[in-house]
């Protein structure tokens, strides 16, 4: 997703293309849609913003027990509410 969202600017400079495909991917493991669905659940039922695209960078974040690098600050409710480290 993060790749997509990156290679999806229409005025990408070159260098910075061959960069983000040299970056490693995160895999996806197994349950890894039910706990994102489970989790956006959780943050909507509490009355908290939960983007679909933010729910699952965040849930592979969570999988992979690493820090998200992120200035959006909408990625605070999963910080506060589902353990989710930033940076």
């Amino acid at each position: 997703m993060v790749v997509t969202e990156l290679l999806s600017d229409p005025t990408i400079r070159t260098d910075l293309v061959a960069f983000i495909r040299a970056v490693p991917c995160l895999e996806i493991v197994d349950g890894y849609w039910e706990r994102a669905g489970a989790l956006r659940a959780r943050l909507l039922r509490g009355g908290h913003k939960a983007r679909f695209a933010d729910t699952l960078i965040a849930q592979s974040c969570l999988d992979h027990q690493i820090a998200l690098v992120t200035r959006d600050r909408d990625f605070r409710n999963f910080a506060n509410y589902a353990g989710l480290s930033l940076q």
